[in-house]
């Protein structure tokens, strides 16, 4: 019998259980937060500086299910400077990015200002003296290596914050950073 969970991944956390790195040794880790069984992985991943809904199994194949381009991913993205509907537009309609060192055009995707922002839980990321931020709403069907955070500096708008709230039809609810929830599937 499988297990599935889902965590709101606080950031500064690894998505990970095991730390490899020799020269990060003090990097938190997924572990720390439940007492997961043993087995359990992290369905795709955030990095260490984004938050938000993990899932996380003792499922391979449920695992390589949610991975695939058939599931949305929704993040809301605090991005830097107040962002213009150009630059929605050209995400929307893919940009070329580079992963692994190799050039890539992100496929076509949902991309809007994200006006109600009360859902999100404040966090400080920078003084207000830094000048303006806007928030978006990203829906991938895709998930690249920090595609997210390439999109938004390619088109002139660093990403500040990202938080994934959505993964097909799982949401954070009202989850705050560091919850783990015993889900069924």
């Amino acid at each position: 019998m499988h297990s599935y969970f889902k965590l709101y991944k606080p950031y500064g956390y690894l998505s990970q259980f095991i730390n490899n790195q020799t020269k990060r040794k003090s990097k938190r880790l997924l572990g720390s937060l439940y007492d997961f069984p043993e087995g359990t992985m992290a369905v795709g991943r955030l990095d260490e500086k984004s938050e938000g809904l993990l899932l996380l199994t003792t499922d391979g194949k449920f695992s390589n299910e949610i991975t695939s381009s058939k599931v949305e991913k929704e993040y809301h993205v605090m991005v830097d400077g107040l962002i213009t509907d150009e630059a929605i537009n050209k995400m929307k309609n893919g940009i070329l990015i580079t992963n692994k060192g190799e050039s890539y055009l992100t496929k076509s995707c949902k991309v809007d200002l994200l006006t109600n922002t009360q859902h999100i839980i404040e966090r400080p990321v920078r003084d207000d003296k830094h000048g303006p931020t806007s928030w978006i709403k990203i829906i991938l069907n895709e998930g690249k290596f920090r595609q997210v955070r390439k999109m938004t500096a390619k088109v002139g708008y660093p990403t500040l914050r990202l938080i994934r709230v959505r993964i097909g039809d799982v949401t954070l609810g009202n989850m705050k950073p560091g919850d783990v929830e015993v889900i069924n599937y």
